[in-house]
């Protein structure tokens, strides 16, 4: 392993605009020529001998089924780290707990609650340190996303894009994404469960909200959604079914959308809720592979921060 006490300035990912457009663009093509060698059989142990840190206040089964797969299929080994199996279950300052663990493996993920937290970890982290999704963002999962647009319709440049939901972190990631790949974002939420301010200003010029999800659906190039009560707002879902009633992803909603919409969805998914079962489940669904592409695109992240 690296002499990680002798780095200064780890590269993070935090946020999707932490990487530049051409930088995203240029993972996104590793990505997939990682799932070609993968599917080939071709070795591609890039990080042999590395190590990848797995911090999880938050459960997961993609997440962590995507990142420790990828670190063994990259040559490298994971570690996945629960709040039980760590002292920051315990109450150890999280700068502490940053400052022990990346003087021993060579890339940390934390997947936890609050941007704040994994931001102070961040800066006291001496290796790079990737948001396996916070309450404000889930930029790894965009990668996937954009990713699986890419590989069945080509650039994303310029097309439209309608959010159908709570404006959450994944809501926040999409906006992030609409300023770094150039599509225009239509926002259908209802009202009280807008996106926040901080993330929605600068990108005006990419992003509107329409709280009618039938008008914000006009002439889509996809379609996204994502559940209405997330981790953590379980004791909302009541009044979250009231106020999330018209905004189910059904075929009505994608008739509104071009003829060749894509529809994705972050999973875990609640058919009948946030999506009609025939949208989610119809034989060219591109959900599962948006679910796959997890790895292929974490893969080409973790060389990017390590290589």
């Amino acid at each position: 392993m690296t002499d990680n006490s002798a780095k200064r300035q780890p590269r993070h990912f935090l946020s999707l605009l932490d990487l530049t457009t051409e930088e995203l663009h240029r993972l996104l093509q590793r990505a997939s020529e990682l799932k070609q060698l993968l599917r080939s059989g071709e070795p591609h142990e890039s990080l042999r001998g590395r190590t990848l840190a797995m911090v999880f206040e938050k459960s997961s089964t993609r997440t962590r089924i995507s990142f420790e797969a990828g670190m063994a299929q990259l040559g490298g080994h994971a570690i996945f780290l629960s709040p039980r199996d760590t002292q920051l279950g315990r109450g150890e300052p999280i700068e502490d707990s940053a400052r022990v663990m990346s003087r021993m493996v060579d890339c940390i993920m934390v997947r936890t609650y609050h941007q704040k937290d994994l931001e102070l970890f961040a800066e006291n982290s001496l290796v790079p340190v990737i948001n396996a999704l916070t309450d404000l963002l889930h930029p790894c999962q965009l990668l996937a996303d954009m990713q699986t647009y890419i590989e069945h319709r080509g650039d994303i440049a310029g097309k439209t894009v309608t959010w159908v939901g709570d404006g959450n972190n994944m809501c926040h990631s999409y906006i992030n994404a609409a300023r770094q790949f150039d599509f225009k974002l239509n926002i259908a939420c209802p009202q009280g469960y807008e996106p926040e301010n901080q993330i929605l200003s600068p990108a005006t010029d990419h992003c509107q909200i329409i709280h009618d999800p039938m008008e914000a659906a006009q002439n889509a190039d996809l379609v996204v959604t994502d559940v209405w009560a997330s981790m953590g707002q379980e004791d909302e879902q009541t009044k979250r079914e009231l106020a999330f009633a018209n905004y189910q992803v059904n075929d009505e909603l994608m008739q509104q959308a071009d003829k060749d919409a894509l529809f994705m969805h972050c999973l875990p998914a609640h058919r009948g809720e946030e999506v009609a079962a025939s949208v989610i489940d119809r034989p060219d669904s591109v959900v599962w592979d948006e679910a796959e592409n997890r790895i292929h695109s974490q893969k080409a992240l973790l060389e990017l921060l390590l290589l």
